[in-house]
């Protein structure tokens, strides 16, 4: 087709693969109107027509709709900035999928009942601004409007959860599980408690007296046995135990017996508690944090190692 020659709407068909029925309804739009038409009443196309319907085509199949299309035509807006936009757009749309496909990847993982799925999407659905007032009204109803450790706050603060765009189903779950623990009243007493122990640098009477020499030996050994997948529990742990049962008995000149296993389980138990190690392994997980070997809490696995009965360890 060149410049002179004029064609009817069932050559545009054939030239640009769309239905004459298509064709028809452009035409009838005013989106590409026909040059002229034969003296029997037929729509005839130049070549402008059918570069405006091939590049129409192009636009449509884009998911640009018509209107938008019609005033790029038109030269009321540019392909450009009609792309921008719908770049932007599809960004939008893509996270949404992103996040829906990871809440029903938990779902399918968790065998979630149909409460538990609903609770899942409602707080998924949250904006990233409604997802910080519920972390906020968290820290104030915990710590109060003028907390007496601004400190506490400040640390709590700082690790502020907040769920990507791209979440991943892991994180998605990480949050679910976060959103219900921040609002348990008995979970904000327990963590205003912890808060401010740790930031007041206050340690647990054992470690102080064990001293910072073996302290450090502890955490690493058991650090360790974590990353090699040692529960507390197992028998793998007996001879880690009894290692450090054994350095604790020296240190504090008592013998290493089962009184002096529950001495120290007590004790170490006082620096534990469970729900808020979980608090903060979630907000670790949320954020894509890389957890940190000596942020690992070392007294929950102590403890329980401590109190497991050897006839009750795995075999």
């Amino acid at each position: 087709m060149d410049v002179t020659t004029l064609h009817s709407i069932g050559e545009l068909s054939r030239r640009t693969g769309l239905p004459v029925r298509t064709i028809r309804f452009y035409s009838d739009s005013g989106v590409v109107a026909p040059t002229t038409r034969s003296p029997a009443g037929h729509r005839l196309y130049d070549l402008g027509a059918l570069r405006r319907l091939e590049l129409l085509r192009t636009l449509r199949e884009l998911g640009i709709d018509l209107a938008t299309v019609k005033r790029v035509l038109d030269r009321e807006l540019s392909v450009a900035a009609v792309a921008a936009a719908h770049v932007a757009a599809m960004d939008v749309q893509i996270q949404v999928l992103q996040l829906r496909r990871s809440v029903l990847r938990v779902v399918a993982d968790r065998g979630s009942d149909p409460e538990e799925t609903k609770l899942m999407h409602r707080l998924t659905q949250l904006s990233g601004d409604e997802r910080r007032r519920l972390i906020d009204d968290f820290i104030d109803g915990t710590f109060g409007p003028e907390p007496t450790d601004p400190a506490a706050v400040a640390m709590v603060r700082a690790a502020t959860p907040d769920l990507p765009d791209d979440a991943s189903s892991e994180q998605v779950a990480a949050w679910v599980e976060l959103a219900e623990l921040v609002g348990d009243q008995g979970f904000r007493a327990r963590m205003r408690r912890a808060a401010e122990r740790q930031a007041s640098g206050r340690t647990l009477d054992i470690e102080s007296a064990a001293g910072e020499e073996l302290m450090e030996f502890t955490r690493r050994t058991v650090t360790e046995a974590v990353h090699a997948g040692v529960g507390p529990l197992s028998s793998a742990a007996a001879p880690v135990v009894e290692e450090l049962v054994h350095r604790f008995a020296e240190v504090f000149a008592r013998t290493p017996d089962a009184e002096f296993r529950d001495w120290m389980a007590q004790r170490f138990e006082e620096a534990h508690d469970p729900r808020v190690d979980r608090y903060w392994q979630l907000v670790w997980i949320v954020n894509g944090w890389q957890v940190v070997p000596n942020l690992v809490p070392v007294q929950p696995w102590i403890t329980e190692a401590l109190r497991a009965e050897p006839a009750r360890r795995e075999a």
